[in-house]
């Protein structure tokens, strides 16, 4: 008997299968509900190795997001950003997958993030902090990160106000960033 190979493709449309897996355990109007097959870190780092492939999978859509909104931040940090992305995705008054909320506003503006409408070309182009935020998304799609936002659905750097900011109920404040949920959302 041969031991099953598995080439780099292999691996990643398998990583991107079980992404897409996981994706649907947290969208709200999904049948699934548990977690059969956990992303492993090998294979969340066989998913766009490079940085530069189309934003069509979870996995990709949510490392890109932590990259450009927080790349060179305190891991937890990354860490709150994937949080906000998650809790959207779980949330009814979003799409339903990670794709579609990293993307929501790009028809119209604004951008609910900011990285995605900038017009500036979105290819990775710091390696090593691409890998640390693949393995934050990994774990966000796992559901093994905590909530460090209290449920917070928005977000905005320390160094700007937006005038929505007013609006919401702030959760958290890092150094980095400030974390908001709408008032009516409860914080568990």
């Amino acid at each position: 008997m041969t031991a099953a190979v598995f080439t780099p493709t292999l691996q990643a449309n398998e990583a991107v299968r079980k992404a897409e897996q996981l994706e649907q355990v947290v969208a709200p109007d999904s049948a699934a509900n548990k977690i059969t097959e956990p992303l492993s870190e090998q294979e969340a780092q066989a998913i766009d190795p490079a940085g530069r492939d189309p934003l069509e999978e979870p996995l990709t859509c949510l490392a890109r997001t932590i990259y450009w909104e927080a790349k060179g931040v305190p891991g937890r940090d990354m860490e709150s950003v994937a949080n906000v992305v998650m809790n959207r995705l779980a949330d009814s008054n979003f799409p339903n997958t990670l794709c579609e909320v990293v993307r929501q506003g790009s028809e119209q503006s604004p951008c609910q993030f900011s990285w995605w409408c900038d017009g500036k070309p979105d290819e990775v182009v710091e390696g090593d902090a691409y890998e640390v935020a693949k393995e934050v998304a990994r774990q966000a799609l796992n559901q093994e990160l905590p909530d460090h936002t209290g449920k917070a659905l928005y977000f905005h750097d320390r160094t700007v106000h937006p005038p929505w900011a007013d609006v919401y109920l702030l959760t958290v404040e890092t150094d980095t960033f400030i974390f908001y949920r709408p008032n009516a959302t409860p914080a568990d």
